[in-house]
């Protein structure tokens, strides 16, 4: 049976909180860990808020170095080194922004009684972990950025029936799972030969950026993909402007990708609610929903 995958958004705001939204953050919850996407300000007293366990955050991957995705950072290295954490902590941050980050885990000379990880990101696989992998690829802001995506990994299922008919039993399974085939009496059985393949779940986190072929490419077949709409088509000189995405155009990235469902996020303050927003998306992406703070979603 697969482990459940749970999204908690955080934050959905862009640039500055509202009285209904923080600033932006993501929490995806899988196997006992939490990862923890973007960082504002006010992000760990939301993580209480909203049954997030901020001792289980494994990593937190940082699209880029503005404020609004960061500062947050600052309180939650503090909150855990006050309550004794001793589990190492991985930061991932664009490449070259590392020294940014520094001041913010060191001004007040904490005494933060774990180590911290500062990692730079380029695009690729960041981490592999039990039975998942997470990844970064390149966004077009003003700063640089990244977008990440959670992939779980493919699974093998054995065919009872068939593995019967042809005498698999015992340590054949795991062996055959292993090297991806026996021989059994003349025969040589591989793996696909009594398997079928269940995909694994993906989940992919863009955060500001001008629509972009990459995010398209890593969003492919996507369960949920999580895109900033910071504006509807109305003000999209200024989302060129300002290197942001309308909800429009983030719909279209979903298209693209053929992704199985688009949540749309990092709304302008303009926008008390995201009504204007998700009716544009849902004029191109028809599965389209509109983050609010709280919301949870189990994949």
């Amino acid at each position: 049976m697969a482990l459940p995958i749970r999204i908690t958004f955080l934050g959905t705001a862009g640039s500055t909180p509202t009285k209904e939204r923080n600033l932006p953050s993501v929490a995806v919850e899988y196997d006992g860990g939490t990862y923890l996407f973007d960082c504002g300000e006010g992000t760990q007293r939301q993580m209480m808020i909203y049954s997030i366990n901020p001792y289980k955050i494994k990593s937190i991957f940082i699209s880029h170095m503005h404020g609004d995705h960061v500062i947050g950072v600052a309180g939650l290295v503090r909150t855990l080194a006050l309550n004794k954490r001793t589990e190492p902590l991985s930061i991932y941050i664009p490449k070259g922004e590392e020294k940014k980050l520094v001041p913010l885990l060191t001004f007040d000379k904490a005494l933060i009684g774990y180590k911290i990880n500062i990692i730079p990101v380029k695009p690729g696989i960041l981490l592999k972990g039990r039975g998942f992998t997470i990844g970064a690829f390149k966004l077009n802001h003003s700063v640089p950025t990244f977008g990440y995506y959670f992939k779980e990994e493919d699974r093998h299922h054995f065919i009872k029936e068939r593995c019967q008919k042809i005498g698999i039993k015992g340590e054949m399974y795991s062996k055959l799972y292993k090297s991806g085939r026996i021989k059994i009496g003349n025969r040589t059985i591989s793996l696909k030969d009594v398997t079928t393949m269940e995909h694994g779940r993906k989940i992919a986190y863009v955060a500001d950026t001008r629509p972009v072929k990459t995010a398209a490419g890593a969003a492919k077949g996507a369960n949920i993909l999580i895109h900033e709409a910071t504006y509807t088509e109305e003000y999209k000189p200024f989302a060129k402007q300002r290197l942001h995405s309308t909800a429009m155009e983030s719909a279209q990235i979903a298209k693209s990708a053929n992704a199985e469902r688009l949540i749309i996020f990092h709304n302008s303050a303009r926008y008390k609610r995201a009504d204007a927003l998700l009716k544009e998306a849902r004029k191109v992406f028809k599965k389209t929903d509109a983050a609010y703070d709280g919301m949870q979603i189990t994949i």
